[in-house]
């Protein structure tokens, strides 16, 4: 852990400059500026033009994403860097839909209510608008698909290091409970040809499960099902995988969930595999204010290896491992108690 020796007067401005830069990295982004860029640098009365922009402001956004690392300037021209790269439109590991979704819109105006949730225990969204977030992403179909699209986005950032570093050829049928539109699962597919999956989430969801399934090829080999995992979760897996599922939610309803796996694999033997930030004690910041933002926006948690440990005890199941991968992520395995030695 590195020694941080600036004076508390500069890490305080630091932190104002940490808040205007994210802001103007999402200005960037709703104005589509790394498209825009894509093909050449551009000057500030170009890039205006394209975005239909007051070109002087443009031009102080541009001086500032420069001063963040975004952009690179020349003659009066501005390229990307592989920064600035990363939030092209469309490309492979683009990381737009997050930034649109996480630093604006429903996210912003949540933490602008952070106290609301350290005074109550209670998500600050629901304070804020009213209604869940998940409630509120079926009444604005346009926020809930940038979100979807934020998803898959980080899926695909997590997943190679995630194959990487599990194993899952030993495993025929891979359920991704809560699997979204399937993304991950696909890739774990691809990398198994001889794997078949199901992937199982609300019934609105899974629609375009199959969409994306089909398209990758993987409609004779994938299950699409809809459902609840607060009531059940389908039979039959050799592993069941839950990616960024159970940090949602507070410690009795991800009870539920995985007491709901631990019944669906009965004593076949099968295994589950947790795909989480764990929370580490060695001072690393992002899962920290993750779990702030799990708080914030569904009441959910980011948790230690000990509180998952204790967290699947009380569900059935016995922690067998928990490895770090080179993403952010971190892979929690374990396997069923046996109903006669459970508790």
């Amino acid at each position: 852990m590195s020694v941080d020796d600036r004076s508390p007067r500069d890490r305080v401005f630091q932190t104002l400059a940490d808040f205007w830069s994210a802001q103007a990295v999402h200005a960037a982004a709703r104005l589509g500026l790394a498209d825009h860029l894509a093909e050449r640098p551009r000057s500030a009365a170009e890039l205006a033009a394209a975005t239909r922009t007051h070109a002087p402001s443009l031009a102080r956004l541009l001086r500032a994403l420069a001063a963040a690392g975004l952009l690179r300037e020349s003659a009066g021209r501005y390229r990307l860097t592989p920064f600035g790269e990363a939030l092209r439109t469309g490309t492979p590991g683009s990381l737009r839909p997050l930034v649109l979704t996480s630093l604006g819109g429903e996210h912003y105006r949540a933490w602008g209510s952070l106290p609301h949730s350290i005074e109550t225990g209670r998500p600050a969204f629901d304070h804020v608008y009213g209604q869940s977030i998940r409630d509120y992403y079926t009444r604005h179909p346009e926020e809930a698909a940038v979100f979807n699209d934020a998803m898959t986005a980080g899926t695909a950032a997590i997943g190679p290091a995630v194959l990487e570093a599990f194993d899952f050829s030993p495993y025929r049928t891979v359920v991704d409970v809560g699997g979204g539109h399937g993304g991950f699962l696909a890739s774990i597919l691809e990398a198994n040809p001889g794997a078949r999956g199901v992937v199982f989430d609300a019934p609105h969801v899974v629609t375009g499960a199959r969409d994306q399934l089909a398209a990758r090829g993987l409609a004779g080999r994938c299950e699409a099902v809809g459902g609840d995992f607060f009531e059940s979760v389908p039979a039959g897996g050799d592993l069941y995988v839950m990616k960024w599922i159970i940090h949602d939610w507070d410690d009795r309803r991800a009870l539920v969930i995985m007491r709901n796996c631990r019944r669906a694999i009965g004593n076949s033997g099968a295994r589950l595999l947790l795909v989480e930030f764990v929370l580490s004690e060695d001072g690393e910041p992002f899962g920290p204010f993750l779990d702030l933002n799990m708080m914030v926006m569904v009441g959910g948690k980011e948790r230690t290896e000990g509180e998952l440990r204790s967290l699947l005890a009380e569900a059935g199941f016995a922690l067998t491992g928990a490895r770090a991968t080179r993403s952010q992520v971190s892979l929690v395995e374990a396997e069923p108690v046996p109903a006669g030695r459970a508790g």
